[in-house]
């Protein structure tokens, strides 16, 4: 049962709605076929794993049923780059994670961020004006024309990326994100596979470029920072610079992008809530925390494994076991949000799966935050009577990422 759910929320035809299969995983918080991952759905069972020492994020503590390691040597042998620290384990995933945080947030950095509050609200403004210039108002593509180019411009600014390379980003993104995906089924998974790792070899490759530059000539952006850093925990290698820099630059815009497009989305389908949002701006930032339990940028983490025996939900899952925790079905686990499928942007107490937790919680939480709350204020205040073309929407392939690949709207003006 459980991995014929697993199937149908893979499936492309559950993209646009695969919440009441997750209410159907819920039955059984912890569940096994006695093939396939444990899969996880209740919030207070996923909230407790993210925190446990004893599940790993490195695929190479991935176990057979009979205790073989199931990383692949020579696939291993193959990569461009090691593993980001997002898939590594402490004490080397604490080391990166500090010396990534130092240029990026506090305490070293404390006003990164707040500092870019100016010019992300000129980059939503000059797009929002590009959209009025454009003179298209009877259907607008909000992802290709908004969503999309305002996270990459963002942390391509951020990590000091030329602005005439930006576009190069599109195609490495999408095609970095769909390795992600972990459908079992998806057609031609070796071409997939190769594109995946051209992609890979393509941006290392830009990277190692830039990252030369900005050591022989630092401009004081994030990557400049990174590649000159003397601090207590040494100097980043050159490939551990690499698979960061890469993992910022593919992570730091692809969950920004569904965010806001999620959010329109549903504010589209509460236009009361987007009416009041048009009133006062400030309440974009309890309707961008209750998006984030709501419709979550990422749905599922299928990428854990128990380094050993947990007991858990009255489930034993043995070590080596792989753990998929579907953090989607626990941001409604009714158990944890009274009526869990109303978006209510005044509910009190949201706290969330939506950006993980743990020592594996969102790196770029505090901007993707705050571009969600500029760009979905924004939005509200300038769009004359906006409204869906399509809904639902036409998806992305991605079940990880979930977000509409396009969302067709119109509206009658945009407003100064």
């Amino acid at each position: 049962m459980t991995q014929e759910l697993l199937r149908q929320i893979i499936d492309y035809s559950s993209r646009a709605n695969p919440y009441p299969l997750y209410e159907e995983l819920r039955k059984t918080p912890v569940s096994h076929d006695g093939s396939g991952p444990y899969v996880v759905s209740g919030y207070y069972e996923i909230r407790s794993l993210l925190h446990d020492p004893r599940i790993s994020s490195d695929a190479r503590n991935l176990k057979s049923a009979d205790g073989d390691p199931l990383a692949d040597p020579e696939q291993e042998e193959e990569a461009v780059l090691p593993p980001a620290f997002l898939r590594l384990d402490p004490p080397e995933h604490d080391r990166l994670r500090r010396m990534t945080n130092r240029p990026f947030g506090p305490p070293h950095s404390p006003h990164r961020v707040h500092d870019m509050r100016g010019e992300l609200g000129g980059i939503v403004k000059g797009l929002i004006d590009g959209i009025a210039e454009s003179g298209h108002l009877d259907r607008i593509d909000l992802v290709e024309q908004f969503s999309y180019p305002f996270p990459v411009t963002v942390i391509c600014r951020l990590l000091g990326v030329p602005p005439e390379d930006e576009a190069r980003f599109h195609v490495w993104a999408d095609t970095l994100a769909a390795s992600l995906d972990p459908d079992p089924d998806a057609p031609d998974p070796k071409g997939r596979a190769k594109k995946s790792k051209d992609a890979r070899m393509e941006l290392g490759m830009y990277l190692a470029g830039l990252i030369e530059e900005r050591r022989k000539h630092p401009t004081g952006d994030m990557l400049s920072e990174l590649a000159t850093a003397q601090g207590p925990d040494g100097t980043m290698t050159t490939m551990e610079l690499l698979s960061t820099s890469a993992l910022l630059l593919i992570a730091g815009h692809e969950t920004t992008v569904n965010l806001i497009t999620n959010g329109m989305l549903t504010l589209l389908r509460h236009p009361e809530v987007l009416e009041r949002l048009r009133g006062d701006p400030a309440l974009a930032v309890p309707i961008v925390e209750e998006l984030l339990r709501y419709e979550p940028p990422v749905q599922l983490v299928p990428q854990r494994t128990a380094l050993a025996d947990i007991e858990i939900g009255g489930v034993t899952i043995p070590q080596g076991a792989s753990i998929w925790l579907v953090l989607a079905s626990g941001n409604r686990d009714p158990k944890r949000f009274p009526d869990p499928d109303r978006f209510d942007p005044d509910r009190e107490d949201v706290q969330h799966l939506g950006l993980g937790s743990g020592i594996h919680s969102c790196f770029g939480a505090p901007l993707a935050r705050l571009e969600a709350a500029l760009a979905l204020s924004e939005l509200a205040r300038r769009l004359e009577n906006p409204r869906l073309l399509e809904d639902p929407p036409p998806y992305r392939q991605n079940a990880v990422l979930r977000g509409p690949r396009h969302l067709p709207i119109a509206c009658d003006g945009i407003r100064a």
